[in-house]
């Protein structure tokens, strides 16, 4: 029941690995796409009171999800067109009402009761951000910024220097315990730093959605915690009544009222997001906002925050939110040097891509920092030989042997056929007729699927080494 919402990325990763090994039966509820696509055979939806199961993993439920949705749009509007035309022909002259027809009558009753019948979509919440004035171009500027909690204490950040800009989103990423909140305090100016520089921008409001829920006063009732001593919220200019606004994120008025302890977690964290979006703000801390947020939510969240002119730092173990929503990513390598953080372009996808072609390189430099000191000691050991490594170091870079260029000619033919083969057992995945027909090809396109990310990266890596020559 919820198995992601406080694992890490890398226990998230080996949690997938684990159900897609596991020879019985899993039952998950989940809100996490991207771990519905890598576990999930079949969905079941609970949609409206009744039980709906889609053959395929999320995304081929997305998709026929959709396409129903539309067929039962288009089928409700033709009833409520004909129900209208009845309707119109029962309240007639007196005429027309002496010569209508016993079977046409009994059609609009079951029009009418056709229609009382229908199950209606489940709201969805009307979101919008406030996004306040205007800050300066520069949000915050870190050199070599660092900071530890105690002298002589391990670093929770060092080394670190970035530039974030107005409107840029920057995910935060990194096992549990790593540091990212205290990473954010420390780029938001609540911590000071115990070596390098933070310099903050201009012009900062500041509005935080915290993890925790501790900024929720239980006692206070929904009203009061989104606009406490007034009945009203201005939002972009425009004054709405608190209890019309909290009415956009599914809380009928009878709620308003009602102390916020009789929230359910998911009911918090939308009280949250309507007190977040109440604030004007154009710097948007988000720790966790995915966690009991349904998925409907979720998407709409997606959408505010791709069109938010603001600035945004998400801390977020949503592989899927990352990469709709940010525009760079801040990654935890403490395994490499404690307190080392490394900022990305892009989103966890565009994160695993670089990190992968980083690592090869960063052997091979670390190899070659080894060997230096050998190489040193034999150059002192024989004049001559310095003599040659010298004149070896100082020549141009050799050229590609006819076998090596013949190699740089095929790669980028390969790297294309790698990822031809990569999109179509992406779109036999996604499909449903894999889990009918073929259930037993799965585990094996799953696992090709993965090789092929490995293969791409060695083939970039390699591409970037013979075509630097």
């Amino acid at each position: 029941d919820e198995p992601t919402n406080h694992l890490d990325l890398d226990a998230i990763a080996w949690l997938e690995g684990w159900l897609q090994g596991f020879g019985g039966a899993v039952v998950v509820v989940s809100h996490d796409r991207a771990f519905l696509d890598a576990v999930a055979t079949t969905i079941v939806e609970l949609d409206r009171g009744r039980l709906r199961t889609y053959p395929g993993n999320f995304a081929a439920f997305e998709r026929r999800r959709d396409e129903e949705l539309a067929a039962e749009a288009a089928a409700a509007a033709r009833a409520d067109k004909l129900l209208a035309q009845e309707e119109a022909w029962v309240r007639q002259g007196v005429e027309a009402r002496r010569t209508r027809s016993v079977a046409r009558v009994q059609r609009l009753q079951g029009l009418r009761a056709q229609r009382a019948q229908r199950r209606e979509a489940l709201g969805q919440a009307l979101l919008a951000i406030d996004a306040g004035m205007r800050s300066g171009r520069i949000v915050a500027e870190l050199e070599d910024a660092g900071f530890a909690w105690a002298p002589g204490a391990p670093p929770v950040v060092q080394g670190f220097s970035a530039t974030f800009l107005r409107g840029d989103k920057i995910g935060l990423i990194g096992p549990n315990g790593a540091g990212k909140t205290t990473l954010l305090r420390l780029i938001l100016g609540e911590l000071e730093p115990t070596a390098g520089r933070v310099r903050r921008g201009t012009n900062l409001q500041v509005a935080y959605f915290d993890q925790q829920r501790s900024r929720l006063d239980p006692d206070a009732t929904l009203a009061e915690s989104v606009s406490p001593g007034s009945d009203w919220v201005e939002i972009g200019g425009r004054r709405r009544h608190v209890i019309a606004y909290l009415g956009d994120f599914l809380f009928p008025p009878q709620r308003a009222r009602a102390p916020v302890r009789t929230l359910s977690g998911g009911e918090r964290n939308r009280l949250l997001l309507a007190r977040l979006f109440a604030l004007p703000a154009n710097l948007l801390v988000l720790d966790e906002p995915t966690n009991d947020v349904d998925i409907d939510t979720l998407e709409l969240l997606e959408e505010l925050l791709q069109a938010y002119a603001g600035t945004v730092f998400l801390v977020s173990h949503d592989r899927r939110f990352l990469d709709r929503v940010v525009t760079s990513t801040v990654a935890w390598e403490g395994d490499d040097a404690p307190g080392r953080w490394r900022e990305y372009e892009g989103g966890w996808e565009d994160w695993q891509r670089q990190r992968a072609r980083a690592r090869p390189a960063a052997a091979a430099a670390a190899a070659a920092a080894a060997a230096a000191p050998a190489a040193s000691a034999a150059a002192d050991a024989a004049s001559t030989a310095a003599a040659a490594g010298a004149a070896a170091a100082s020549a141009p870079p050799r050229k590609l042997s006819f076998k090596e260029q013949r190699e740089l000619d095929e790669l980028p033919e390969r790297i294309d056929a790698l990822e031809a083969e990569q999109r179509t057992i992406g779109e036999r995945l996604a499909g449903q007729e894999l889990y009918t027909r073929e259930p037993q090809a799965v585990a094996a396109l799953r696992a090709r699927y993965a090789q092929i990310d490995d293969e791409l990266a060695a083939a970039m890596q390699r591409w970037e080494v013979l075509a630097s020559r």
